[in-house]
């Protein structure tokens, strides 16, 4: 399994976000310059998350992003969606009649990788921006 960084950065940019919008909206250099992400990068992000509205965009002289919620109601999977982020630890459709190597079965770990990925999309659903927030305070003492 693993995330693209699509996906990782965009978690990035909404914690930092999180941190700075209740001031004032952020822009995204503000954002580029202290994650360093490409702000041609961040603005196809911000693109997405904007359509998915996770955020909202500012315009003029103090313009930028603020968050579309409260950061208790952004779940990192409804960060990894509206990227476009697939959280998969088997390449094959479960809907799908053939199975993982191309034969008629599924491989024999299948049912092993498809519980990690239950697992590991439900840790993803419980977690919120808020919990990235906390964390962070708590790892800057």
């Amino acid at each position: 399994m693993k995330l693209t960084s699509k996906g990782r950065y965009a978690v990035m940019a909404l914690v930092d976000l999180a941190r700075f919008d209740n001031i004032n909206p952020v822009s995204l250099r503000d954002i580029s310059l202290r994650q360093g992400i490409s702000l041609d990068f961040l603005e196809q992000i911000f693109s997405k998350l904007k359509k998915n509205q996770i955020v909202k965009s500012i315009r003029g002289n103090q313009g930028g992003y603020i968050l579309s919620k409260d950061p208790s109601e952004i779940k990192l999977t409804n960060i990894f969606n509206a990227v476009d982020e697939k959280v998969k630890t088997v390449q094959c459709k479960k809907e799908s009649k053939k199975g993982c190597n191309g034969k008629a079965t599924k491989c024999i770990t299948h049912n092993l990788w498809d519980e990690l990925e239950v697992h590991i999309n439900t840790f993803f659903e419980n977690k919120s921006l808020n919990d990235l927030l906390k964390n962070n305070k708590e790892n800057r003492v």
